[in-house]
């Protein structure tokens, strides 16, 4: 089960690669989604469900993905969305509510937006199917780090042999030290870098990523760093932000990348300071393609 099924993105990329290994390896692969991209490897089943509105959507297609994959009638049913009924949950983005207080603050520390945030229909609706799904001894619950196996453990109370614990991948071909001689070089020159240190900021939902903190860490550097940030956000607010830190001549704003491996094949050092995140690819990306990563704990990938 995946909401969108295509070659993309990071959990489309993830369930495209499994799905297309299994069904490489022998095995017969079935998926349900609400779009999905041509493939004559595996067998899709289409669901129709609302697109406007998040909350609508998530709930019609966890009872659409329910009633097309029941359980019992494979093998294995194994969901990398918000669903609710499965043999196997892939909490590739850790826990939402886990995710709500290091957004909005904690219970008790001041945290107004966070109980403010909660009444709305999109955090209701994650957590509602997070606590069902976490409370259901008969699924199992694939995480991608330590960090969310952990925090499962402690908020959810779930014992740790529920809990199937399997890292990210990456691919060591594409994102390797030997392209930077030659790709990275190049993208360098194009991008006017010269001989500036590029500090490479990557990451949708730029204050979840700590953007705000690296453009204050760019600031206190000074020198001739530069920051490049890649990524899909409103940026005007964050042009104000940079303009008054004094760094806006020194932020390169390139917007949604598809070839990550040639930015970090360019830039020498990757900067995350995100507020959560379950397992940021791209710092594994970063790190293989030997450049340091500058993150926080908050990241599962640390």
């Amino acid at each position: 089960m995946i909401e969108r099924f295509e070659p993309r993105g990071g959990v489309e990329r993830v369930a495209w690669q499994v799905a297309h290994g299994l069904a490489a390896a022998g095995d017969e692969v079935h998926v349900v989604a609400r779009t999905a991209a041509g493939s004559e490897a595996v067998q899709i089943h289409p669901v129709r469900v609302p697109s406007a509105w998040q909350p609508w959507r998530v709930l019609a297609f966890s009872r659409a993905a329910a009633r097309a994959a029941p359980r019992g009638a494979f093998d294995v049913v194994h969901s990398l969305s918000r669903t609710r009924h499965q043999d196997l949950f892939r909490a590739g983005g850790g826990s939402h509510a886990e995710y709500m207080e290091r957004q909005y603050g904690a219970p008790g520390g001041g945290g107004f937006g966070l109980w403010w945030r909660r009444f709305s229909p999109r955090h209701r609706v994650l957590l509602a199917i997070e606590r069902e799904v976490f409370a259901d001894a008969s699924q199992w619950i694939q995480c991608n780090s330590r960090m969310v196996q952990r925090e499962l453990m402690r908020r959810y109370a779930i014992p740790e042999e529920r809990l199937v614990l399997l890292h990210n991948g990456v691919d060591l071909e594409r994102f390797h030290p030997s392209r930077r001689a030659g790709e990275g070089a190049r993208l360098r020159a194009e991008l006017g870098a010269g001989d500036a240190a590029v500090w490479l900021f990557v990451g949708s939902g730029f204050r979840r990523k700590g953007l705000d903190t690296a453009l204050r860490a760019l600031a206190a550097a000074g020198g001739n760093a530069v920051l490049w940030v890649a990524g899909r956000d409103d940026t005007e607010a964050w042009h104000g932000a940079a303009q008054a830190l004094g760094v806006a001549a020194r932020v390169r704003w390139l917007g949604a990348q598809r070839d990550v491996a040639a930015l970090c094949a360019a830039a020498d050092a990757l900067i995350l300071p995100t507020r959560y995140d379950a397992f940021a690819n791209v710092c594994l990306e970063a790190a293989a393609a030997g450049i340091p990563v500058v993150t926080t704990t908050s990241n599962g990938a640390a």
